[in-house]
């Protein structure tokens, strides 16, 4: 426990102190909700009947709280790693649950810092966004994304020795995943095809779990859809970075 608490206050201390990691957690997701907000103001998707800003919302949200996830353990890994620290936490009693819990838990408290603040702005004048009355079931959902998207970090500063090659990794996977899972724009829109092949992205799961929950957008199966898929890609996540996970460079 003791070590756990260290690990968790020392992450919690760097990433604080880091300016250029705190604007692009929390503002630079804010950057893209207001774009979008102010030119899709006032405008609907045909094929739903639903405002663009419901999907907007709903898609940057789970695109932020995901790319947080991935490139907090993404990055911390892979330095500590490079720096020897895993290696001396390895050679201490301290077990590699506590490495890999402390950040879970400063993912799931940045997760909960970037929801209440991106809801907030999107609910002022000019964005009016209106949360659905089964919110409250955006927790756990967003709890199973941080989590998918957690060990899909695990595994990108697994395989990665540079600060580079986990930025590579991590936006080669992302920003694509964002475009073809909806989260920038309306999957109604796109053609069929492309909506089948957002099946196999676990952002569109986040997404569609998200959008359900926060503006009503679907009904309760929608929600455990997404629930379900975000668990299946947390198993698989789950055992590739087990496979992957490296204390030292060379093992």
């Amino acid at each position: 426990m003791s070590a756990y608490s260290a690990l968790t206050a020392a992450g919690y201390r760097a990433q604080v102190r880091d300016k250029t990691t705190v604007f692009f957690t929390f503002a630079f997701p804010l950057i893209f909700l207001v774009v979008f907000g102010l030119v899709f103001r006032g405008r609907s998707v045909e094929e739903s009947g639903f405002s663009y800003l419901s999907y907007t919302a709903a898609g940057v949200l789970s695109w932020g709280v995901a790319n947080a996830a991935v490139f907090s353990i993404g990055f911390t890994l892979m330095q500590w790693r490079s720096d020897d620290i895993l290696r001396m936490i390895r050679l201490s009693p301290a077990p590699l649950t506590a490495v890999i819990g402390s950040r879970y838990v400063l993912a799931l408290g940045v997760g909960l810092v970037q929801s209440v603040l991106f809801v907030g702005v999107a609910m002022l004048p000019g964005f009016d966004l209106v949360p659905d009355s089964r919110w409250p079931l955006l927790i756990p959902v967003l709890l199973l994304g941080i989590t998918t998207f957690l060990l899909l970090g695990v595994i990108i500063g697994s395989v990665a020795d540079t600060p580079e090659s986990v930025a590579g990794i991590a936006n080669f996977l992302m920003l694509p995943m964002a475009f073809l899972s909806g989260s920038f724009f309306p999957l109604d829109a796109m053609p069929d095809w492309l909506q089948k092949v957002s099946m196999v992205l676990p952002l569109r799961y986040l997404n569609d779990g998200v959008s359900a929950a926060l503006t009503g957008r679907g009904d309760l199966s929608d929600i455990g859809w997404g629930a379900l898929g975000l668990v299946a890609f947390a198993v698989v996540f789950g055992a590739v970075a087990a496979r992957t996970f490296r204390w030292t460079k060379s093992s």
